[in-house]
């Protein structure tokens, strides 16, 4: 059996700035990532716990233009964010590669799942009004917990459970080292690219570019300007205080808009 193909991950979290992250890293010469960007290996509904790490790299392989490199100076990553969410993604990533390294940027939370829902909307996904498809999670959600299939509400209506980042990163932090997890503010990818960049690279052990990047916006198309989600941010902003409180206190993150 060979070594696993796939070396890093940037994990999570959904609409928190993994697209942008990929772009950027994806100018490093020594970096590959799917053609795709989210290769969905770990979380698609038919994967199977026997499956073996080069069963896995056998999924992986077609979704990089060329199939992999050979070189043995060239990293290969994926870039799926709901690769945190669920305790059973996890695991698998930790069964096939105990040395990965993960990447997970966080943003504040109200602002997540917000833009979450008009994701959703706009893929026509979604068709309940904002407030009511908040309030309609719970029961959305349940007998689905363990739910993978494509069309799931844990997929498509888990707009406040994927903010709840303590639970996610207590599992994660279980499962891999500290060393082996770089934790982001969306923010800082949003306002501080360069710096952030560079500090991915560093945490991937990799040369530093040595050209100087262009890097677009950020959450490009975000909802802001509409007055119900803004209406909405004081009750949203209680219902995570004390997750917010928890992060900062256990991960040392301080999450603001």
């Amino acid at each position: 059996m060979s070594a696993p193909r796939i070396g890093f991950m940037i994990g999570g979290v959904q609409k928190g700035g993994t697209t942008a992250l990929a772009q950027y890293l994806g100018r490093h010469p020594q970096l590959r990532l799917p053609a795709c960007k989210e290769a969905h290996v770990f979380d698609a509904p038919d994967f199977d716990e026997r499956w073996t790490a080069d069963a896995i790299d056998a999924r992986f392989e077609p979704l990089f233009p060329g199939g992999f490199d050979m070189d043995s100076g060239i990293l290969h990553g994926d870039a799926t964010p709901i690769s945190i969410f669920h305790p059973a993604f996890v695991r698998r990533i930790a069964r096939y590669n105990p040395g990965m390294r993960w990447i997970v940027l966080l943003r504040d939370p109200v602002e997540r799942a917000i833009s979450q829902y008009y994701m959703e909307r706009g893929r026509g996904d979604e068709w309940l009004p904002l407030p009511l498809a908040l309030l309609a999670e719970r029961w959305r959600l349940k007998g689905h917990e363990h739910d993978f299939g494509h069309g799931s509400p844990l997929r498509h209506h888990s707009y406040l459970a994927r903010g709840r980042y303590i639970t996610q990163l207590d599992v994660l932090t279980a499962a891999f080292p500290p060393s082996q997890v770089l934790l982001l503010r969306s923010r800082d990818l949003r306002e501080f690219p360069q710096q952030t960049v560079e500090q991915v690279v560093d945490f991937l052990q990799l040369p530093p570019l040595r050209t100087s990047q262009t890097h677009g916006t950020v959450f490009a198309g975000e909802w802001q300007g509409r007055w119900l989600p803004n209406a909405l941010r004081p009750w949203l902003g209680l219902l995570y205080r004390g997750e917010l409180e928890a992060l900062r206190a256990r991960y040392g993150i301080t999450l603001a808009p």
